[in-house]
């Protein structure tokens, strides 16, 4: 099985409008392909950004009838490319998914996954978000085997929880995805000591296209797509928050190593949580 191959991050500056979404996401993904990548990789939400949660009920379509997801098959068909959406707010029957698809070169699905960790939390400056209130979370970790190794799928705030990426890394996932809108404040802070981590971490490469700049709906996000090699090396990096493309050309032997050099994931031992001190209350 060939290991070799080169993968696209896209990053973009999702509106509000899905339509405005598919045209950029289409252009860059053709740009990438024009790059030589086989492998692309779209932003979380890259069919809607936006605040509110009534208009992101009222504009999110099911899985049959999402106009993004059908154009970006018919795309990744065109141009025989494995085509990774980061994610799409997607209609299901109990409310709303932030799900990502991978398409084959074919135009069918080959995976999805519903985002599992939602982000609800308060940062300084009074900035805060309550993504449970909108989406439904995900139950279920995913990988996907690609023709060049096996790929766990990940999204954005999963980022922040290593065990999911443990155990894509322990099924066999030489290659971890994690698509993401990240804030500019967590992103500054955060955004390559987490995905340098995972990769060290597990022995695989990172793959991370991210939204970057001023959104229509008033929110900022970090930008800087990455790639990260099992090393902990940024082999690829977006300059800023700009859309566009950043290519990488991957060789998946290179995890088998990493893990050779570091058997971390072997290493593995069950242990107990630490004792709780007894405190007595004073009657």
């Amino acid at each position: 099985m060939a290991t070799r191959f080169r993968a696209a991050c896209v990053q973009m500056r999702g509106t509000r409008s899905p339509e405005d979404n598919a045209d950029s996401a289409e252009a860059l993904i053709r740009h990438a392909a024009a790059l030589g990548a086989v492998y692309v990789q779209t932003p979380e939400m890259t069919n809607l950004i936006d605040r509110g949660a009534r208009s992101i009920v009222t504009a999110a379509a099911t899985e049959a009838e999402d106009a993004t997801l059908r154009r970006l098959r018919a795309v990744a068909a065109d141009l025989r490319i494995h085509l990774h959406i980061g994610s799409l707010a997607i209609r299901v029957p109990d409310g709303v998914a932030n799900r990502a698809y991978v398409v084959g070169p074919d135009g069918a699905i080959l995976a999805r996954y519903d985002k599992i960790h939602m982000f609800d939390v308060d940062l300084p400056g009074g900035e805060s978000w309550r993504e449970s209130r909108l989406y439904r979370a995900g139950d279920r970790a995913v990988a996907v085997d690609l023709p060049w190794g096996r790929l766990g799928v990940s999204i954005c705030y999963d980022l922040r929880f290593p065990q999911l990426y443990r155990a894509l890394a322990r099924a066999g996932a030489a290659m971890l995805a994690v698509p993401a809108a990240f804030t500019r404040q967590t992103g500054a802070a955060h955004w390559h000591a987490l995905l340098r981590a995972r990769a060290i971490e597990t022995g695989s490469f990172v793959v991370a296209a991210a939204q970057g700049g001023l959104h229509e709906d008033g929110r900022e996000t970090f930008g800087h797509s990455l790639v990260v090699d099992p090393w902990g090396t940024i082999v690829a990096e977006a300059d800023g928050d700009e859309p566009g493309v950043i290519v990488a050309d991957i060789d998946l032997t290179a995890s088998a190593e990493a893990r050779r050099r570091i058997p971390a994931l072997a290493h593995d031992r069950a242990f107990a949580p630490p004792e709780m001190p007894v405190v007595e209350v004073a009657s």
